[in-house]
């Protein structure tokens, strides 16, 4: 750690080792959570900090690596199971022998977890090392699933309740988050830091070939797509899209509705298409790539994000950097993004007429669409970049450890 006087003579710290733990990191691509701590913790080393990533094994990717900066080491789960908490708890145990193997060589002066995945072991380092512990909390257990309805949804909410306790400071990414936090958890405001998701939006900075990008996936070059990217789970809120399919279609027979992502949903989803007539006009494509979604994201018509439960939604920042009209549900973190009729489109929340509304807007009006783009990508370049997000989250580090 490097560190220095200001003006008025209290310490600065300049340079630090940074400890960020995370279940996710690419090429694992579960949900947000990944990309949120590349971005993150690639900005945070250009800045001049040494950032320690430890998260979990992968096949094929290496078990240390260095990423733009980012010393990136993977953690051998040596042990598996098949119910998902014992897992969680059991590559727990290990990221905190990696952790604690690497403070015999390094001083960390901050540890930042990731979510409740990592909990355990954030808790853990954080005793041993005696270093201030910094956690983000995306999304809640209770928001999820709408509610605690079993056993294992009251434990993943104790152990996230468990973490912000631990916690010296919270980061949340939205003001929606911030509320649902403080109120659930019972924390107190000021502990509590809003520091928003971010994006690269130079790899969107491509030229495609839309026709081609849309006969590789089997689209005729005549169809224009509607977009959904995510995990296909209920707070995702697929089927509200689907639902709106028919009155989409009857004023715009052209549109063919993508979804793209995988989840323990889908079963339902397709049958839903299937029951509701549009089968033919709902494509499923599964996971892709990160090169295969950026060419069909630049490719699309509209990107649809129909959520129940959204702590951010990083698919919205993606959308706008790629200059695709968006329509949304008016709820938690997308709100905020999305200035109604300005950036996006907000729909009501589980309503597919709104959503069928906001598409056919759209794709019937071409200067409404531009209008939202151009503003859309104003307000990326303004707000959402990884440098003024890591900025921010420096200062959050040298208020833990001021504090």
């Amino acid at each position: 750690m490097w560190i220095c006087c200001n003006i008025t003579g209290h310490l600065l710290v300049i340079f630090m080792n940074i400890c960020m733990l995370s279940w996710e990191y690419p090429p694992r691509i579960v949900g947000g959570i990944s990309r949120h701590c590349q971005g993150l913790a690639r900005a945070l080393a250009k800045m001049g900090h040494t950032v320690y990533l430890i998260t979990l094994d992968f096949p094929g990717a290496p078990y240390y690596e260095e990423d733009e900066g980012v010393r990136v080491y993977r953690t051998a789960i040596e042990l598996g199971h098949p119910n998902f908490i014992v897992w969680v708890l059991l590559f727990n145990h290990f990221m905190e022998k990696k952790v604690a193997m690497l403070s015999k060589q390094e001083k960390f002066e901050v540890i930042h977890a990731h979510d409740w995945l990592v909990a355990p072991a954030s808790i853990s380092s954080k005793h041993y090392l005696g270093a201030p512990l910094i956690s983000t909390i995306h999304s809640t257990e209770v928001g999820r699933s709408r509610g605690l309805h079993n056993p294992d949804s009251y434990l993943i909410d104790g152990l996230e309740w468990w973490l912000t306790y631990e916690s010296k400071r919270i980061i949340v990414i939205s003001n929606s988050m911030r509320q649902e936090v403080r109120e659930h958890f019972r924390l107190p405001d000021e502990k509590i830091d809003v520091i928003p998701n971010a994006i690269d939006s130079s790899k969107y900075e491509i030229r495609v070939d839309r026709d081609d990008v849309k006969r590789r996936f089997g689209i005729d070059s005549s169809e224009r797509i509607v977009l959904f990217i995510g995990r296909l789970v209920p707070q995702k809120g697929v089927e509200y899209l689907i639902m709106a399919t028919p009155k989409i279609i009857e004023k715009h027979p052209e549109a063919r509705v993508v979804i793209v992502g995988n989840g323990w949903s889908k079963d339902y989803l397709l049958n839903l298409a299937s029951s509701i007539g549009c089968q033919h006009k709902v494509l499923f494509l599964g996971f892709l790539s990160d090169q295969d979604l950026i060419e069909l994201t630049l490719s699309s018509d509209v990107l649809v994000i129909p959520s129940i439960y959204e702590p951010f939604g990083i698919v919205a920042l993606e959308g706008m950097a790629a200059g695709v009209p968006i329509v949304a549900s008016n709820t938690g973190g997308l709100a905020e993004i999305i200035e109604h009729d300005k950036t996006g489109f907000l729909a009501y929340k589980e309503n597919p007429d709104s959503i069928a509304y906001g598409v056919n807007k759209i794709l019937s009006d071409p200067g409404y669409a531009s209008w939202l783009v151009q503003n859309a990508k104003r307000k990326i370049r303004e707000v959402y970049s990884w440098d003024a997000v890591a900025r921010k989250t420096v200062e959050t580090y040298e208020k833990a450890l001021r504090e």
